[in-house]
């Protein structure tokens, strides 16, 4: 497998050396689908499968094009691999490092991106597409993928496995992004491998943290400050004893 880069037009692409399909990024903005959602019970029940055969696959990538609101249609190929789009969510909170002297990204980043992946791609595929599509310096091992459902008007978060295929997912769900739709993030705190982060970038989470202490306690201060006055003017309107 080889990695090539063209920033021509902003795409980036992750080509197979034995198929001529690619893997490419770009930004767009999230545009609601206004298709039906994907019965929760069917959900579940292709769930249990992971191999499905190539007529089961071409009635499914049928079903999903008709269901489809846009152009981002899926394609299946001659020799069984198919191809389509997948849209990836970034919620980032901690600062991240930019190649080529663009300095520390600030925390709170959020876009959604448009991905041209092959049923074969895997979650580790992603999201290094998505850093390199960036020029995201950090080490990959520090993000996440996560797929977001939303079942009986209640909306679930859980994280993707690195040899997950998301455009299975996808395939599987259907194209309405209200019934999954993934989300890149960093790892959670009890999950983040430490080592892989540098002395520079350690010492900066540590100011931020002190930063936020010490907005938190001027927020807390302010308010019982507030209280106390308010106390206080309230024993005076009443007088002695």
């Amino acid at each position: 497998m080889t990695w090539t880069s063209t920033m021509s037009s902003g795409y980036s692409s992750l080509e197979e050396d034995s198929e001529e399909y690619f893997f490419t990024a770009r930004t767009s903005f999230f545009k609601k689908p206004q298709g039906k959602l994907t019965d929760r019970k069917d959900v579940e029940k292709s769930r249990l499968r992971t191999h499905f055969s190539r007529e089961e696959i071409q009635n499914k990538i049928q079903l999903y094009n008709t269901a489809s609101q846009d152009h981002l249609k899926m394609t299946l190929h001659s020799s069984g691999l198919y191809t389509g789009f997948i849209k990836v969510q970034l919620e980032l909170r901690r600062p991240i490092t930019v190649r080529g002297g663009g300095g520390a990204a600030g925390p709170g980043d959020s876009s959604v991106n448009t991905l041209h992946v092959s049923s074969t791609n895997t979650v580790r595929q992603v999201i290094e597409a998505l850093l390199n599509k960036f020029t995201v310096a950090d080490n990959p091992a520090k993000f996440a993928l996560y797929k977001r459902c939303k079942r009986e008007e209640q909306v679930y978060i859980c994280k993707l496995s690195e040899d997950e295929q998301p455009l299975f997912l996808r395939l599987l769900a259907g194209p309405n992004t209200d019934t999954l739709s993934f989300v890149l993030r960093e790892q959670q705190t009890g999950e983040v491998m430490w080592d892989a982060f540098s002395i520079p970038e350690l010492h900066n989470f540590l100011r931020i943290l002190d930063k936020e202490e010490q907005d938190q306690l001027r927020v807390i201060t302010h308010r019982y400050d507030t209280y106390k006055q308010k106390l206080e003017e309230a024993l005076k309107a009443v007088g002695p004893g």
